[in-house]
Order: C-alpha cells, then sequence, then structure tokens
C-alpha cells in the first residue's frame, strides 16, 4: 500500500491508457516532481513502464488491448493515502493533459480515481 511502485504504476497506466506513449507526457510527469515525491527513480520507472505494457500486450482481445474496470479499481486500491491520492490525481491531469487532447481511456482512469478516491481524499471545498 502506497508503495512508491503503487504509484507509479498508476502514473504508467496514466501515460499508455490512450495507445500511446507521448513524449509530451513523459515531459509533463518529470516537470510536476511526481517521482520525487513518490521517492521513484526515473530508471525504476521507465521499468515500471515496460512491465505495464508488457502486461498488458499479453492481455490483447482481437489485437485490442483490453483493460477492465477491475484492474483499473485494484491499482487505485493500492493507494490509501489522502495527500498521496491528491498528488497523483493531479499528476494524472497533467499527463492526460500534455497532448492537448483527452482520451476515452485517460477519462475513464481519471473519472474512476476521482470517485474511488473523492469519498475520502477531501477533495470538497473547505469551508473558509
Amino acid at each position: 500500500m502506497n508503495s512508491p511502485q503503487a504509484a507509479g504504476r498508476i502514473l504508467a497506466l496514466m501515460m499508455v491508457v490512450d495507445g500511446n506513449l507521448a513524449s509530451a507526457e513523459l515531459q509533463a510527469m518529470h516537470r510536476s516532481k511526481i517521482l520525487e515525491h513518490i521517492d521513484l527513480e526515473p530508471a525504476a520507472f521507465q521499468q515500471l513502464l515496460q512491465d505495464l505494457c508488457d502486461d498488458m500486450l499479453t492481455s490483447t482481445v482481437h489485437g485490442a488491448i483490453q483493460l477492465g474496470n477491475g484492474v483499473i479499481d485494484s491499482l487505485l486500491d493500492e493507494i490509501t493515502d489522502p495527500d498521496l491520492r491528491r498528488k497523483l490525481l493531479q499528476a494524472m491531469w497533467k499527463i492526460a493533459d500534455a497532448d492537448d487532447w483527452l482520451a476515452d481511456g485517460e477519462a475513464v482512469l481519471l473519472a474512476r480515481a476521482s470517485a474511488a478516491w473523492s469519498a475520502e481524499t477531501n477533495f470538497r471545498a473547505h469551508a473558509a
């Protein structure tokens, strides 16, 4: 729970869920400093990204990558710390916005993360 690897897997998924790894997304992630926040070395993130891609390729159906909600939810459930959830969601939005196009897969992942995490992360506006 809340491990650098768990957080890294979510970031990696955010980058490839649209079926394309854009260099702008990698740059946005690095600019966000999220890897430093979660204490994950860039080389370790690259390995997580490669492992995720390999896993996704083994689960293709008729040549298309199928990623069920159960898989997404199990990855999201690995993060329980409210502050980490907020920081990850901010970084996920930056990654999604980096290529100026919100793909369906990105929208689904962002929506599921927001729904799964919002009840416990104090996203609601604070009273003044």
